[in-house]
C-alpha cells in the first residue's frame, strides 16, 4: 500500500456574487500525474462543511490520490444550488489539471450522508443544463462533467423517502432520537416534495431517465434507520441500498454495497473506500 506525503492547501473555486466557495486540496508530493477525488460531507442538506471530510482525505492523500474537500452552496439556497457548484468543482479540477498535476480522465466523487447523494445525483447528470449552469472562465479549456467512479458512505439516495420516513417517525408517541430536526432541515433545501422527487436517484433509474452509471460503492453501517430503511411506497420489498443497487445493475451500472456494524462505521468506513477508489482510478 502507498503512503505518500501530502500537501494541504484551501483555495477559492467559484464565487456567487461576495460569497466564495472553497476547497480544500489534499495533493500527494510524487511525480504524477495523479487521480483526482471530490468529496463532499453530509448534514443533511443544510449542516457541515469541508473539514468534516479531513479523515477520509488525508487516506486517500496517503494512497496518493489528489483530494478536493468542498464546500458548497446548500440550505436555504436549496436544490438545485448544491449540484450546480458540485458540477463546476468537477470542470474546475479538469480545467486546472496540469497546475494540480491531475489526470482529468481519472477524476472520481466521493461522499457521506446527503453527500453521498450529492455525489451520485451529480455522477449521473454530468450534462444537466440545470447542474452545468455555471460557465468556466472565458478561455478555460473544454471539459466536462463526468466522473469515472463514485464512492458513497451511507446515503441518503431518496430525498423523498427518507422524508416521509422523517414524518412518519416524528408523528410517533415517542420519536426515535435519529429524526432531531430532519424534516424541518429537508423542507429548508428542498422547499417542496416536487423537488425531492426531481432531484432523486433512485426515481430517475425506476422511471428510465438515461443517466451515466459509473462505477460505484455503498458503504452501508448497520442497523441505521436514518439511511437503511424500507420506503413503504416502494415497488421493491427491499431497503432502500438494496433497491437502488439493483436499479443501478438493471440500468447497467457496476454497484458494490459493503455493509459495516454501525457503531464503527467511522473508522472501518475507510479501508472500503480508499480500496475502491484507487482500484477504479488506477485503470
Amino acid at each position: 500500500m502507498s503512503d505518500f506525503q501530502f500537501t494541504t492547501e484551501d483555495r477559492d473555486y467559484v464565487r456567487h456574487g461576495d460569497r466564495a466557495m472553497r476547497l480544500r486540496l489534499f495533493r500527494p508530493v510524487g511525480a504524477g500525474p495523479f487521480a483526482a477525488v471530490i468529496d463532499l460531507h453530509g448534514g443533511a442538506w443544510c449542516n457541515g462543511d469541508l473539514a468534516e471530510c479531513q479523515a477520509r482525505d488525508e487516506v486517500l492523500a496517503r494512497a496518493g490520490l489528489v483530494v478536493a474537500a468542498l464546500d458548497f452552496r446548500h440550505g436555504a439556497d436549496g436544490y438545485p444550488s448544491s449540484l450546480v457548484d458540485i458540477n463546476y468543482a468537477v470542470r474546475w479540477i479538469k480545467a486546472h489539471a496540469a497546475e494540480l498535476n491531475v489526470r482529468p480522465d481519472r477524476v472520481a466523487l466521493c461522499g457521506q450522508s446527503s453527500g453521498g447523494h450529492l455525489a451520485m445525483l451529480a455522477a449521473m447528470r454530468p450534462d444537466d443544463a440545470r447542474y452545468a449552469a455555471q460557465p468556466l472562465p472565458a478561455g478555460s479549456p473544454a471539459v466536462d462533467a463526468c466522473v469515472a467512479a463514485v464512492a458513497m458512505i451511507w446515503p441518503v439516495i431518496n430525498p423523498l423517502s427518507r422524508y416521509r420516513h422523517a414524518r412518519r417517525a416524528l408523528d410517533a408517541t415517542t420519536p426515535p432520537a435519529w429524526v432531531g430536526d430532519i424534516p424541518a432541515r429537508h423542507d429548508l433545501y428542498w422547499k417542496t416534495e416536487a423537488a425531492m422527487a426531481d432531484g432523486n436517484p433512485i426515481l430517475a433509474l425506476e422511471t428510465g431517465e438515461t443517466v451515466h452509471t459509473p462505477p460505484a460503492l455503498w458503504v452501508q453501517g448497520r442497523p441505521d434507520p436514518a439511511h437503511d430503511y424500507r420506503d413503504p411506497d416502494s415497488p421493491v420489498d427491499a431497503n432502500e441500498p438494496e433497491r437502488f443497487v439493483g436499479a443501478y445493475r438493471r440500468a447497467g451500472g457496476k454497484i458494490e454495497l459493503v455493509a459495516l456494524p454501525y457503531p464503527t462505521r467511522a473508522t472501518t468506513s475507510l479501508e472500503p473506500v480508499r480500496e475502491f477508489l484507487v482500484a477504479q482510478l488506477s485503470c
